[in-house]
């Protein structure tokens, strides 16, 4: 890397909406406040559903599941 260029690296603390603080590095000189992390985000959690949107899931299933594979 180049000498003086970059910005300095440091450690930032992060806090979010739920209560979960943690250290992170980055170039921020500054702590942050965050909405979502990866202990309160569904999708980390586990509590995501998958929606079916109008029944397109159902629809490739009544298309594609009953069919055979091919033996070549």
């Amino acid at each position: 890397m180049k000498y003086k260029i970059h910005p300095a690296y440091n450690q930032t603390t992060v806090t979010c909406s739920c209560g979960n603080v943690f250290t992170t590095g980055s170039t921020v000189k500054k702590d942050l406040q965050i909405e979502v992390c990866s202990a309160c985000h569904p999708f980390y959690t586990g509590q995501q559903k998958m929606l079916d949107t109008a029944g397109r899931v159902d629809k490739f299933r009544r298309k594609y599941g009953t069919r055979k594979a091919i033996n070549v």
